[in-house]
């Protein structure tokens, strides 16, 4: 089993951040079709070959997940679209 695991430095207040992390969440479920549900500032999400978190705090976002076999030959594009999406929603 494969492991992401990023974490990038926001810059903005919990409340923005945690609607950005919401975006994300929202493409993450429309173009990969993963179920996702908050626990607080923690979003959970979860398909098959892949479940993990997506954190939030006061600095910054976090994203642990861990993919399966089949998925894991997708590590190197899984964490461009998530530094992407991070670029786009928190600036570069």
């Amino acid at each position: 089993m494969s492991t992401v695991h990023i974490r990038r430095v926001h810059g903005q207040s919990l409340k923005k951040a945690r609607e950005a992390a919401q975006r994300i969440a929202d493409e993450l479920a429309a173009e990969f079709d993963i179920d996702c549900e908050w626990d607080g500032d923690v979003l959970n999400f979860k398909r098959s070959g892949v479940q993990g978190t997506l954190s939030v705090d006061k600095e910054a976002l976090e994203v642990n997940a861990k993919l399966g076999l089949m998925v894991s030959l997708l590590k190197g594009r899984i964490e461009q679209e998530v530094h992407r999406w991070c670029d786009e929603q928190f600036g570069a």
